[in-house]
């Protein structure tokens, strides 16, 4: 794929940059696809996390394309190795090649490519593609979420009972002690979990302790920009690019049930130890 030049004096112009992320992030969907529809070796990191061939294969394409938008973006990737130099720059790229991964492995369609522009600790760009349904989500700071283009507003539910909920075992358990919840189906995808908030899929999605930056950055900007609420257990918004990437328990919901959840969100252990459980 061809890079256009995106940088003039005052950095880059978010227009085109966005553009240009959008078909990066695509194309990259496309070559998972290809693989996942191959079958492709997989092994296990340090972190007992699996990693597979499609994982280094999309990572690698995508540091070859967005960094070479602007020389002064940083990176931060799940499968590239981390260093102190991404703290000093302004603004950074947030990947995930496959979030989801023990779902691709699985054969599911709960898995997706995961992009984000942070800059100064929040997104202000973000494409997350699905690839096994088609589903392109992007967000821009100040201009709004679209799925496919089509708008994304969250659904405006005022009370717990009936919400569709999605998440860690524990903490529907723990809702649905106090409320007439839906429980749904776990989607091994965080990224995809927070984002179908937006699309009013769920009402109210949870996330143990211990993701990561790259799990959140685009979903975190898509369902903000589609006026809901991701942020710790207490209410606190998240920043991204700190000297240790990972977060505490987490709630995503409309602005209503957000309110609710925090008000009444008993103090979790600030990691969990595994990372399956998100």
């Amino acid at each position: 794929m061809s890079v256009e030049p995106t940088s003039g004096p005052d950095g880059p112009d978010p227009a085109p940059l966005a553009r240009q992320l959008t078909e990066t992030v695509t194309a990259a969907g496309e070559i998972a696809l290809a693989m996942f529809q191959a079958g492709v070796k997989s092994w296990t990191k340090g972190n007992n996390s699996p990693v597979t061939e499609a994982d280094m294969a999309v990572d690698a394409f995508l540091h070859r394309h967005l960094t070479a938008l602007d020389a002064g973006i940083g990176w931060l990737s799940e499968e590239s190795a981390d260093g102190p130099a991404r703290l000093g720059t302004r603004r950074l790229w947030v990947v995930d090649p496959i979030d989801g991964t023990r779902g691709f492995m699985a054969g599911g369609h709960d898995w997706a490519v995961s992009v984000a522009l942070v800059e100064e600790g929040r997104p202000v760009l973000a494409a997350l593609f699905a690839p096994a349904t088609g589903q392109l989500f992007t967000a821009e700071a100040g201009r709004g979420a679209v799925l496919n283009g089509a708008p994304l507003k969250v659904k405006p539910c005022h009370t717990l009972d009936g919400a569709r909920v999605a998440g860690p075992p524990a903490d529907l358990d723990a809702l649905a002690r106090r409320a007439s919840v839906e429980r749904l189906p776990r989607i091994r995808s965080l990224a995809l979990r927070i984002a179908r908030v937006a699309t009013g899929e769920i009402d109210i999605a949870f996330a143990a302790g211990n993701s990561s930056d790259w799990d959140l950055a685009a979903a975190d900007l898509i369902v903000h920009e589609a006026h809901g609420l991701l942020t710790t257990r207490d209410g606190m918004p998240l920043r991204y690019n700190a000297p240790d990437p990972r977060h505490p328990a987490l709630i995503c919901a409309s602005p209503a049930l957000h309110a609710a959840l925090v008000e009444s969100a008993p103090p979790p252990p600030f990691f969990n130890t595994t990372l399956d459980q998100r």
